[in-house]
């Protein structure tokens, strides 16, 4: 699908960048005069504010308040999921340019910058819509904490502890005990992250689809389970001890408790993506090294 030319009217455009990265400060000025010469509004986040001088900085947690009609992430994947859950409210498109090594996400290479940009202007860049989760954290009855999470949610020991167990449900409907190290919820996005290696499915970013994988589970008939994204998904947490944890896009974790649930459902938001020509099986090759001898 092409994206429309942005519009004429006033523009803002928000710059997240990942801290101490050389390539940041050579790219910035050169960054600034095309965002300035295109008519957009300039806000940094604290990371990047070092770079500038002038512009509004604002915390990250903060950008979603704002109209935002571009985010450009300079860094990583984990800076674009940063930078996914910190604007997913105020929907604006994003430009993730890799200075990482892996890029899943951030498949533009710093190279590509300024042609990927000026094709955004006239409108010939391709948006990719992927869908988000969110997560509910209840004790009881009491939702501690809600939470966004682009790649997927974790529940898991601690290295010192047992092997937990966690009773799933999918809308309501009890599935099964696992006794395991830990079970992740993962979006189409997040099926290549932590749950490729605990050998969970490799699911196209366009399914509409969770994919629900045990840790190390005890019964080796237990195994990842893919589910429609309209489903609730629930983690009831059975321990002895209060030795495990909820992480959330491989952010540190919150502690957990006996009986405490996960609930994790599709976010009304998606995320919009601006994306180069290379497909998604070409990635695959490119970052999985398959078809490598």
């Amino acid at each position: 699908m092409a994206s429309s030319p942005l519009s004429s009217r006033s523009k803002v455009a928000a710059i997240i960048s990942r801290p101490a990265r050389p390539e940041v400060a050579r790219i910035f000025p050169e960054l600034l005069a095309w965002l300035h010469a295109h008519a957009y509004k300039v806000i940094v986040d604290p990371e990047t504010a070092k770079y500038s001088s002038g512009h509004e900085e604002m915390l990250r947690s903060q950008m979603s308040t704002r109209p935002l009609d571009l985010v450009v992430v300079l860094g990583g994947d984990g800076t674009l999921l940063s930078a996914v859950r910190a604007t997913a409210a105020s929907d604006a498109p994003l430009l993730g340019v890799n200075l990482g090594s892996l890029g899943f996400l951030t498949d533009v290479p710093l190279s590509s910058l300024f042609p990927m940009l000026d094709a955004i202007a006239q409108g010939r860049t391709a948006l990719e819509r992927r869908s988000l989760m969110q997560c509910d954290l209840l004790r009881g009855e009491e939702i501690l904490g809600s939470y966004m999470a682009f790649n997927d949610v974790v529940v898991n020991k601690t290295a010192l502890a047992r092997l937990n167990n966690y009773d799933l449900f999918i809308d309501k409907v009890f599935v099964s005990s696992y006794r395991a190290d830990g079970m992740i919820v993962a979006t189409p996005t997040g099926s290549t992250a932590y749950s490729l290696s605990a050998g969970g499915p490799v699911v196209m970013p366009t399914v509409n689809a969770f994919v629900i994988t045990p840790v190390a589970p005890h019964s080796l008939t237990h195994r990842p389970l893919v589910v429609p994204d309209s489903a609730v998904v629930e983690i009831l947490l059975r321990s002895d001890e209060e030795v495990a944890y909820l992480s959330l896009d491989g952010q540190p974790g919150l502690d957990l408790r006996d009986g405490d649930r996960v609930r994790c459902r599709r976010s009304e938001h998606k995320v919009s993506l601006f994306r180069t020509d290379t497909d998604f099986f070409h990635v695959l090759r490119t970052k999985l090294k398959w078809g490598e001898r």
